[in-house]
């Protein structure tokens, strides 16, 4: 156990898990003489609030991924890996005017139901179960191992150890509640997570600058490593291959980002469960707003280890501690839990609990997704066609808990990654794009034929790996090395998503040449009106977003 950990830290820590777990049990509790339905479990009776809808969809998205590992990005290149929260962003304002008025419009609970509704109940499935298997095998558990990690670094406690502390928390409230229970649990955690994860910021540049404060230290790091902060990466920069330069602006980072903000059931579940398309709509521009100022807090820290780790009277001050699991360029995402390291009492408990909220937030929101999508797309589409409501709660229930004990098992496995967030981008993005080509298509264009998507999906794999295969040098030496062309992932994921939807087009084009689809959907102007605050506050997102990369470009 690490010894710099005092009483006040763990009192403080403690502190936010009572709180946490008794606010989620509370809203949890089932009113006298009622039961819990499916729409209660799994859509918080909808019934959420703009504000609780904007906040749980950053606490659903800001886990350690981001905190660890987009912290490690930014220690290894740079503040280019903010692209990702900033074009989050105006991915945001784009679902929300477009994607969210279909989708609500529909009735839905899950993003597969979408699929049946629009092409059919066989592709529904294919997708229920690669989601199903996406968010245990990758999501769940690699949230699972980077918190681990960090509890590792901090506090000392064995990789295992966290890991099964972070699965037991998050199941404590979220697996007895349901979306409710996370949804007002996520309006605390993101308090903390931002109040932690500023402080961390601060007290990282308050040590570059000699003590003289947030501002001087952010002066200090730009001034120290100014190509840091270059947000357009050129070509023959180290990490060119995962932010490929204008790439990130009219590329690939498209695809990633409409993908994860559009069609992924444990983010958009949320909006599902608001109480009108407005209030949906207004909790989009909500998160969009806070995206903006979550570099400050998981990329900035990452670049300030990095000064102080190369500057020797930086690292001098901090004393024998600052030797102890120094981040290398092998080793990156140990920036943000080595610094916290550094916290003083008292700040550290805050910075944890900051750490533990974006952690459990994340695995709970996957898990009731999870337990969403087998529900009601798997076992009450296919096995129990009739079953009860209380039964339909019950099997979520279980569901996420047999989820969760996979993940536990898987996490450990993921030891040795380097810069995780790129890692799970980069192998999340070889399936992404065929089925962003598939909701598109299937939402913008009426001839999409169940036929041409199943083909598409299924044709972006290979093509995925085509690219990948030269961009990763498996051919390296071979007398085929030349047929495979070398891309940065993000160009893959481009390219990859654009000959999918020309597979779509072409199947479905024998189909419905000169008719639509009989499931294509009916598109009106006015359903694509949105609220004048929406408006003003989307435009002026943008302004601030232009402003940001004419002075970092």
């Amino acid at each position: 156990m690490n010894t710099s950990f005092a009483t006040l830290d763990y009192v403080i820590f403690a502190a936010y898990a009572i709180v946490i777990l008794g606010v989620g049990l509370w809203v949890s509790r089932s009113k006298e003489g009622e039961t819990k339905n499916a729409e209660d479990y799994f859509l918080a009776s909808k019934s959420l609030p703009w504000w609780a809808i904007g906040a749980s969809l950053i606490a659903a998205n800001i886990s350690a991924e981001q905190f660890i590992g987009m912290s490690g990005s930014g220690f290894a290149g740079g503040l280019a890996i903010a692209t990702y929260e900033w074009m989050a962003a105006l991915t945001l304002i784009v679902v929300g005017k477009f994607f969210l008025p279909i989708f609500i419009e529909k009735g839905l609970y899950t993003i597969p139901e979408f699929v049946e509704k629009r092409y059919s109940s066989q592709l529904k499935t294919i997708l229920a179960v690669f989601w199903i298997g996406l968010y245990v095998f990758v999501n769940l558990a690699s949230v699972l191992y980077l918190g681990g990690l960090a509890l590792q670094t901090i506090l000392g406690i064995e990789l295992m150890t966290g890991v099964l502390g972070l699965a037991s928390f998050a199941a404590a409230y979220s697996l007895y509640g349901g979306l409710s229970a996370v949804a007002w649990t996520d309006i605390i955690q993101v308090v903390v997570l931002v109040l932690g994860g500023l402080v961390t910021t601060y007290l990282a540049l308050d040590t570059v600058s000699g003590g003289n404060g947030f501002f001087e230290g952010l002066s200090t790091v730009f001034h120290a490593v100014p190509d840091r902060f270059d947000m357009i990466l050129e070509k023959g920069h180290p990490e060119y291959n995962n932010l490929p330069g204008i790439g990130v602006l009219i590329g690939g980072m498209w695809i990633a980002n409409l993908y994860y903000w559009g069609f992924n059931q444990y983010i958009i579940q949320r909006t599902l469960a608001a109480k009108s398309l407005a209030e949906s709509q207004k909790g989009i521009l909500f998160a969009a707003g806070l995206k903006m100022i979550i570099p400050i807090i998981v990329v900035i820290p990452g670049i300030a280890a990095y000064v102080i780790v190369n500057d020797p009277s930086l690292l001098g001050s901090l004393g024998e501690a600052g030797m102890q699991n120094m981040p290398t360029a092998g080793t990156s995402d140990k920036a943000f839990p080595w610094l916290m390291q550094f916290l003083p009492t008292g700040f550290k408990g805050i910075a944890i609990a900051a750490l533990a909220a974006a952690i459990v937030s994340s695995l709970a929101s996957m898990l009731n997704s999870t337990a969403t999508i087998f529900t009601m797309d798997i076992y009450k589409a296919l096995i129990n066609t009739e079953a009860s409501e209380t039964r339909t709660v019950n099997v979520g229930r279980i569901s996420a808990f047999v989820a969760l004990i996979i993940a536990t098992i898987m996490a450990p496995l993921l030891g040795g990654i380097d810069q995780a967030f790129q890692f799970i981008q980069e192998y999340t993005g070889i399936v992404s794009p065929g089925i962003l080509a598939v909701f598109v298509l299937g939402l913008f264009w009426k001839k999409a034929s169940n036929k041409g998507a199943i083909y598409g999906a299924l044709a972006s794999i290979p093509i995925a790996m085509f690219f990948k295969i030269g961009s990763k040098g498996w051919m390296a030496g071979s007398s085929i090395e030349g047929l495979f062309p070398t891309l940065p992932f993000l160009d893959q994921m481009g390219f990859t998503a654009i000959l999918s939807m020309v597979v779509i087009v072409l199947v479905s084009l024998r189909e419905n040449r000169n008719k639509q689809d009989a499931k294509g959907i009916e598109l009106k102007k006015e359903m694509f009106d949105t609220p004048a605050i929406y408006n003003i506050g989307a435009f002026a997102l943008m302004l601030v977003l232009v402003a940001l990369y004419a002075f970092f470009w």
